[in-house]
């Protein structure tokens, strides 16, 4: 199988390694290509690439692209968060996420620690993790209205804490409910979607996310898959790689998506 990750972030954000670092420790796991990440700009945190920082990250990892040709291609992406307001056009591809929720003007982000998360939804929820999940898909919805993106980040986030808090029932016909509706609003403007094991390495879930269930309704509903580690540690870079492939495998999917010089291809799991 045909071994990338586009969902990594590095020093330009909220990771730990720098760019040409990642590049080696990839190459050493037998990658054939990696794609950086990094956060879009926000001006309410302080983890986004700073607008006085990209130009020197998009130089740097072409420049690194450039430099090890023939060891491992190398492609230059954003995570682009809803709200944010950045160009996009320069960059090989996009990921479209939601972080944060505006409240009359407050930006509040949720993908925060346990305790956080808890009283994230006390506070704004009255407890209710449903009506918190519910509104977190209706702003997945909203996506397409920010940019044209490529891949769908971590769809449902809003229970990465899940295992930990049990403040839903995923499995329940209402939480799917939310969560279909959204994939269908989406069907036509975001072509691939990513099957995320950053939570394993973070020690928030035991297996990636989305769950089975979802993951049959993106394939359903024409959907491609991309398999990404959400690295924000080169030593987790390819986190559950062979676990996310059997999981797809036995919800029906028969090939990845993989970004290369000709645009995403197809790849046999």
């Amino acid at each position: 199988m045909y071994k990338q990750n586009l969902h990594t972030h590095c020093t330009y954000c909220d990771g730990k390694d720098m760019p040409e670092e990642m590049i080696l420790t990839a190459i050493d796991k037998g990658f054939d290509s990696i794609g950086f990440s990094s956060h879009s700009y926000m001006h309410w945190n302080g983890h986004g690439l700073k607008p006085q920082y990209e130009k020197d990250y998009l130089t740097e990892i072409r420049s690194l692209a450039k430099k090890y040709r023939g060891q491992i291609d190398v492609f230059c992406g954003l995570e682009f968060d809803m709200y944010s307001e950045v160009d996009i056009d320069e960059y090989d591809y996009v990921i479209g996420s939601v972080h944060y929720m505006d409240f009359d003007g407050e930006m509040c982000g949720f993908d925060r620690d346990v305790r956080a998360v808890r009283d994230y939804i006390k506070d704004y929820f009255d407890g209710d993790g449903m009506a918190f999940c519910r509104d977190y898909y209706d702003l997945v919805s909203q996506l397409p209205d920010y940019g044209d993106f490529d891949i769908l980040g971590h769809f449902d986030l809003c229970v990465k804490l899940n295992q930990k808090i049990h403040f839903v029932d995923e499995g329940s016909p209402e939480y799917l409910s939310y969560a279909f509706e959204a994939i269908d609003s989406l069907r036509g403007y975001i072509p691939f979607f990513e099957l995320n094991t950053g939570c394993i390495s973070r020690g928030y879930r035991s297996v990636p996310y989305p769950i089975p269930r979802i993951l049959k309704e993106f394939k359903r509903q024409g959907f491609g898959v991309c398999i990404t580690s959400d690295c924000h540690d080169s030593a987790y870079l390819d986190c559950n790689f062979a676990e996310a492939r059997e999981l797809l495998l036995s919800c029906g999917f028969k090939e990845h998506y993989v970004l290369t010089n000709d645009g995403f291809v197809p790849d046999k799991l």
